[in-house]
């Protein structure tokens, strides 16, 4: 099988090229290599058997060439970042999408399965239970609410406290640009691969952790922040109070996750969670980040900071994909051993934390308490 990979010289698109190579397909990687994410070019760590192809996935000629031949595609091209500019999401995610998909119908391409992955953002808040009112779908919590130091979620209906659940792919709440745009992604790839008999898959990833994550992508997540923050021997900064929910699910996991999609016929039609299925505490994986970095006496800050547009947990039901035959096998602690070891075998990393939380704050993405700024 000839298989595209968009998104190609990434994280987990290079991963997913190293698999399919070993199993003895034939892979082509699109890729703009946009900065910051490939700052220094084209990647050393890319299968010297996959092809790769320079370009962007919005510009129809690049994409037309990269995908003859071709019989499934992995669309993994993706905008990612903080940056309030809310029309490069749709245009990176939304359009090169929509590309993929005029094109192979346009072409009459003989594509047999098209994979697009999408993300737990997508679910915003997610599920919430309240003692009264039940099973509830809060909004993002208010600006204001957060300046007070209050982080819990509040019931819609009655205002009290609410218990974060496991959200199923069946229910969506995007509430940023990000997630907008892959909720449009996901319902692109089921309605036009249905309309016009393109089998197509949807991979709602949770948050995915492992070796060539970008150093200077400031949206790549805890893991990066923290390590880079040990590397240095330095006390990272926790948000909030710590006390935020999230599952991590191991990069080996996902391939395998995609590699299943690609051959799967059950998975076509359907949009699947691809997450860890169990939940940590930011302040629990900042402590394994640290025992495994060497630095478990090295205590984080936590002065209650917050970063504008986080949710309060995230953590997905992986039930619908593990009933046919996946499951996550390998844990936290193997996803950051893997990331410190390569992190460690690279020969310039530099300070590149600290340039990533004055371009946040630069942006008013990091937010103080008023408690903080009245004691100033």
């Amino acid at each position: 099988m000839k298989v595209l990979i968009t998104g190609g010289a990434g994280f987990i698109g290079s991963h997913t090229a190293d698999a399919l190579v070993e199993r003895g397909d034939d892979v082509v990687l699109l890729d703009n290599l946009s900065k910051p994410v490939h700052l220094k070019g084209i990647p050393s760590y890319l299968h010297p058997k996959a092809k790769l192809i320079v370009g962007d996935v919005r510009d129809p000629k690049v994409f037309l060439d990269a995908l003859k031949g071709v019989d499934a595609v992995v669309h993994l091209a993706a905008y990612q970042d903080y940056l309030p500019d809310f029309s490069t999401f749709f245009s990176v995610n939304s359009v090169g999408t929509a590309l993929l998909y005029e094109l192979i119908v346009a072409n009459k391409l003989p594509i047999k399965r098209v994979v697009v992955a999408s993300s737990q953002a997508v679910n915003g808040e997610g599920l919430y239970l309240c003692d009264t009112h039940g099973l509830t779908a809060p909004n993002s919590r208010p600006v204001e609410q957060l300046e007070r130091g209050d982080w819990e979620m509040k019931c819609p209906e009655c205002g009290k406290n609410v218990t974060w659940q496991w959200t199923p792919e069946s229910f969506s709440h995007p509430e940023n640009q990000y997630a907008l745009s892959k909720e449009s992604q996901e319902k692109m790839a089921l309605s036009f691969g249905r309309k016009y008999d393109i089998p197509s898959v949807a991979m709602r990833y949770s948050i995915v952790q492992g070796p060539r994550q970008s150093f200077y992508n400031a949206y790549s997540g805890a893991c990066r922040i923290f390590a880079l923050h040990y590397y240095f021997k330095k006390a990272p900064t926790i948000y909030e109070d710590g006390q935020m929910h999230r599952d991590f699910v191991n990069y080996r996991d996902v391939v395998k996750a995609n590699l299943r999609a690609l051959d799967e016929d059950r998975m076509v039609g359907n949009q699947f969670n691809v997450g860890g299925g169990k939940p940590y505490s930011v302040q629990e994986f900042d402590r394994i980040v640290a025992k495994i970095s060497g630095c478990a006496d090295l205590e984080p800050n936590i002065p209650g900071v917050f970063r504008f547009g986080d949710t309060r947990n995230s953590c997905s039901d992986i039930s619908k994909l593990q009933n046919l035959g996946w499951s996550p096998e390998h844990s936290v602690e193997e996803s950051v051993t893997a990331y410190v070891d390569w992190l460690h075998s690279q020969g310039d990393v530099g300070d590149i934390f600290e340039y990533a939380e004055k371009n946040m704050r630069s942006l008013n993405v990091i937010r103080e308490t008023k408690r903080q700024t009245n004691s100033k």
